[in-house]
């Protein structure tokens, strides 16, 4: 039987199902053991075979942590991947390119506190307005104010104008944007920018008072229309790009940066 080449077990992941679920379905308590086993096999290109999160925990770099063997090759545009056959309780997926979630794994590794900063991007981009503002509020000093600003507790990181430092150093907004997500750029607008609020709809302000969220001083704080991402690119030249929903923004001048700021693209970026 072949076994993680980690940790010598078999590749397989206890998973315990949900109680709510199992009782449903035994029509009743399901008391004692009601968990099972899954998959949980990648299989790497030079042969040898890992737990997804024993990978995780020995990865670095581009070589197998077992052989040794150099794992990256070349997609056709010339851009590097790291193929593996997963074989999950999803089933299997051959010539799966893991290379982005390894580098963003090792990146957290050595910068722990971005996590929730990462986080923040993903739910931008999946437009999930309710998980930005919890996540905005999930702080662990307990201070309203330092919260909702955004502020990483215990770190000088301003999740609000955080950019993606293993990407292209994308803002919120520039993720936002690039995904069509215009009820997350009118929070960011409201959250972390000086645009006027007589220039925000009353739907999207009441919206902002029901979730309990509200513009704090701006003073000294970059407004993030003007940062740029890896290509100097604002989130409104981006925007201008893409054109469709965002062109009634453009011309309105919603996503112009203020005459003021001139900021460049920055990675772990402290609060302004």
């Amino acid at each position: 039987m072949v076994k993680c080449v980690a940790c010598h077990k078999a590749l397989t992941l206890y998973v315990e199902s949900d109680e709510e679920d199992e009782d449903e379905r035994m029509g009743g308590s399901a008391g004692g053991n009601t968990g099972s086993y899954v998959d949980d096999d990648v299989q790497l290109q030079c042969g040898c075979h890992f737990h997804w999160q024993c990978l995780l925990d020995s990865y670095s770099m581009s070589e197998c942590p077992s052989c040794g063997k150099n794992l990256m090759t070349t997609t056709p545009s010339g851009e590097q991947q790291l193929l593996c056959s997963l074989k999950n309780e999803g089933g299997l997926q051959e010539r799966l390119d893991i290379l982005p979630i390894l580098t963003e794994e090792s990146y957290l590794k050595a910068y722990p506190e971005e996590r929730r900063c990462r986080a923040f991007l993903e739910f931008c981009g999946e437009g999930d307005i309710e998980a930005i503002v919890d996540l905005l509020n999930d702080g662990d000093d307990g201070e309203k104010d330092e919260e909702t600003s955004g502020l990483c507790a215990g770190h000088s990181i301003d999740v609000l104008r955080y950019q993606d430092p293993i990407g292209p150093m994308d803002s919120g907004l520039h993720v936002a944007i690039q995904n069509q997500r215009m009820e997350v750029a009118w929070l960011l607008l409201l959250l972390a920018s000086t645009l006027r609020i007589d220039q925000f709809p009353a739907a999207i302000l009441q919206a902002a008072q029901d979730l309990g969220i509200q513009r704090q001083d701006q003073d000294g704080k970059a407004d993030i229309r003007s940062l740029k991402d890896s290509q100097g690119t604002t989130a409104e030249q981006r925007a201008a790009n893409i054109g469709g929903l965002w062109t009634e923004w453009i011309q309105a001048g919603r996503l112009k940066p203020p005459a003021s700021y001139h900021t460049t693209h920055h990675g772990n970026n402290d609060s302004m």
